[in-house]
């Protein structure tokens, strides 16, 4: 008998843009489906935000299902670059 769950309730969550561009992350399937919208809190530049992202497509890789997830900056806080220097 093994402890590892069966990849069957995991799926690879790939965020294609935004801040978390590049990014991807291990989440768990929710009544045997991916989640159409994730919000994700990332520190920027030292401040926490929270980022919705939305799904567009999802795939089967290697029997591992993965879900892009692209950016929707319209309902996340601001990003914002900072040009002083403390």
């Amino acid at each position: 008998m093994t402890n590892a769950e069966p990849q069957s309730v995991l799926y690879i969550a790939e965020f294609i843009d935004g801040p978390l561009e590049g990014e991807t992350e291990r989440r768990v399937l929710l009544g045997g489906t991916f989640e159409e919208r994730v919000g994700m809190v990332a520190a920027v530049e030292g401040l926490e935000s929270l980022f919705w992202y939305n799904a567009i497509d999802s795939r089967e890789v290697q029997g591992q299902l993965h879900v892009r997830y692209r950016f929707d900056r319209g309902d996340s806080d601001p990003v914002e670059a900072s040009e002083e220097n403390d």
